[in-house]
């Protein structure tokens, strides 16, 4: 799709637009069988109760076999005959024709017109054929891989047609989402173009009937690189307009090691939001996030975890947020339900219809931005670019890329290694390891900027690059296998982190900035051309993704590496503070004004020094902060929103 195509269809997602929150929503009194026991009353009264705790979107489901339960019909030797509705000949109506039930399209419709009375808007889940642990086809593809069998898909793309072309008049549905999570309907690993083809397919026929909405994504799981996972950032972003992702700590990998109410998980949904975005090119948004319940965590962290999330999202440009989900389901006798125990709590409102902590934080969030006009704001200043490269954990290695830099104290994007790179002074190609890396045609021009001016850090996992040893003015001695972690001591610093492979370094004329704990060069820096190549020969990236509390206060301070390079690199802030655990975003909103917001990724309040760079002067605290003699308070887990003034 054309870039001006794309534009065209953001929608809700534009760049700058409003941020939203919301949820994923199945009724209150029946769950994923609210189309079966239909109860327009109980939808109704459950779309009021959630418009007025400030809820604005919500992620809406028409089940697969309900929408379209065709069976087939066989001859001898299982021949097929006809599709039919049980017994029931296909009526020749449109709906017969696409094997839907028009009964099934006049509720949706229904639900659509409550969502209008109370203002909310609905991305519409259109093949929702998995959904909480259990799969949902009709049952003529029963046992079918409805992924990549032709019949299924002529037949879903029958039924996506349909629905769209019923409900496009809709005024509340907001965008189209090809369905939840289809990347679990089926396996594609037989076809290395099957995800691509499966996709391809819904969308258009998202299209032909709509062009005017934006087409999400819905898939979770995705991949930098193709190589890597069949479902992949690239192959959604050209097929898609939004992509999606559903940060929950249990499923996702590195994600699990630490209390969901501090740092690591604190930036999990944002983290993966922008490597999406940025790898993609194209807008993504938190689609689905919870903590799973009270089994995961308390209710009361759990509203930690959604205030974390909810300021650390809104801060760097994802979005929106939809929590998983509208209400607890713990008195369904359904499966998925009667199977899956983590299933039954997720949601903000209790079986009794009782607000949980979760929403509450969820409202006062909401109304906090509309009482103080900052639905909109600039996006957030970024100091570097962070390049995932092959052979690597991407996400793992990205992750805590993302997370360093935070702490240093600055913000980064993300690209790939087969990418064109974005221009930057400072770039960062985290935790090398493998034998191809990045293309030499890549590597080359990456080295090109830096001869024009910018800064590269490598740090290496054990990874090739070659030219290396006369760019970097290093030589590599030799490799062997550790026998204990490689110390990195020096400027200020004093280090440890495990490797799978030591390094024996001799600076040939480079800087030697840290050593091991035997002199031999950990971290060096090289002036080349305009510019400086700093490398470590330790993987801190891939070391602190699996390492559990290695953000936290006490663990090795790794981001003192990035600060380092950022300061080589010349990155100076325009507002700066001392505490890790306390970041920053800049957004510029006028020549002589900078909003700043600074948020507590821990449960308890964080005092900390504020400074305001050359020719920039604190103004005034807008919300969530105290400001006492240049000392800036911020509750636990929340955010201080402030103005800075040019002082020139």
């Amino acid at each position: 799709m054309s870039q001006k195509r794309k534009e065209t269809q953001r929608g809700m997602f534009e760049a700058g637009g409003r941020f939203f929150v919301g949820c994923n929503y199945w009724a209150s009194h029946a769950g994923i069988a609210m189309w079966r026991k239909w109860d327009a009353d109980t939808v109704r009264a459950d779309l009021k109760l959630l418009s007025e705790n400030a809820v604005e979107v919500l992620r809406v489901f028409p089940l697969w076999p309900d929408f379209q339960p065709i069976s087939r019909h066989t001859a001898g030797g299982q021949s097929f005959v006809e599709m039919r509705f049980g017994e029931q000949p296909l009526p020749d109506t449109p709906a017969g024709r696409a094997g839907v039930d028009p009964a099934m399209v006049e509720r949706f419709r229904t639900l659509c017109a409550y969502a209008a009375e109370y203002r909310l808007r609905l991305i519409v889940g259109l093949v929702t054929g998995w959904m909480s642990g259990r799969m949902f086809v009709p049952p003529a593809f029963s046992g079918v891989n409805v992924l990549t069998d032709p019949t299924a898909l002529k037949w879903e793309v029958r039924m996506v047609r349909h629905l769209v072309s019923e409900l496009r008049n809709e005024t509340a549905i907001a965008a189209w989402d090809l369905g939840n999570e289809c990347n679990c309907m089926g396996p594609v690993e037989g076809n290395p173009d099957a995800a691509w083809a499966w996709t391809n397919a819904i969308s258009a026929a998202i299209r032909v009937e709509d062009a005017s909405r934006p087409v999400v994504s819905g898939m979770h799981s995705l991949t930098a690189f193709k190589e890597n996972g069949l479902w992949n950032i690239g192959e959604q972003a050209e097929l898609t307009d939004v992509l999606t992702t559903h940060p929950y700590p249990l499923f996702t990998p590195h994600c699990n090691l630490d209390p969901i109410h501090t740092m690591r998980n604190a930036f999990h949904a944002t983290a993966e939001t922008r490597l999406y975005g940025d790898v993609g090119r194209v807008d993504a948004f938190i689609e689905e996030a919870g903590t799973l319940g009270p089994s995961q965590s308390g209710d009361s962290n759990a509203a930690n975890l959604m205030r974390a999330m909810l300021w650390n999202g809104f801060a760097h440009d994802c979005r929106g947020m939809l929590w998983w989900c509208a209400f607890d389901q713990d008195q369904l006798e359904e499966t998925p339900y009667d199977w899956m125990a983590i299933e039954r709590e997720l949601g903000l409102i209790r079986s009794n219809r009782e607000p949980k902590p979760a929403l509450i934080a969820l409202r006062e969030f909401s109304r906090a931005l509309d009482r103080l006009n900052l639905r909109t704001i600039p996006p957030f200043r970024r100091d570097a670019v962070v390049i995932l490269s092959h052979e690597q954990d991407n996400w793992g290695v990205g992750y805590s890329s993302f997370l360093l830099a935070k702490q240093a104290g600055f913000d980064v994007e993300f690209a790939t290694a087969d990418q064109e790179l974005p221009e930057s002074k400072f770039y960062i190609l985290p935790s090398v390891r493998g034998l191809r890396v990045i293309d030499r045609r890549r590597w080359l021009a990456l080295l090109d900027k830096v001869e024009k001016g910018a800064t590269l850090l490598v740090t290496s996992d054990g990874g090739t690059l070659q030219p290396f040893n006369a760019p970097f003015g290093v030589d590599i001695v030799w490799t062997a296998a550790p026998t204990e972690p490689v110390a990195v001591i020096g400027a200020g610093m004093e280090l440890y982190c495990p490797v799978e492979r030591l390094l024996k370094l001799s600076a040939r004329d480079a800087e030697v900035l840290a050593s091991d704990r035997d002199g031999t060069p950990v971290m060096t820096s090289r002036t080349y051309g305009k510019g400086k190549l700093l490398f470590l020969s330790v993987p801190i990236e891939r070391h602190a993704a699996n390492q559990p509390r290695a953000f936290l206060p006490g663990s090795e301070s790794y981001y003192k590496i990035y600060q380092l390079a950022a300061a080589a690199a010349g990155v100076e802030r325009s507002v700066t503070r001392t505490n890790p655990s306390l970041t920053l975003t800049e957004h510029r909103l006028a020549r002589c004004e900078l909003l700043v917001i600074a948020v507590n990724n821990t449960p308890d309040p964080i005092t900390d020094a504020i400074t305001a760079g050359a020719g920039w002067a604190f103004d005034r605290v807008l919300c969530g902060g105290r400001m006492e003699w240049g000392a800036l308070t911020v509750p636990g887990n929340s955010a201080a929103v402030m103005v800075f003034r040019c002082n020139n």
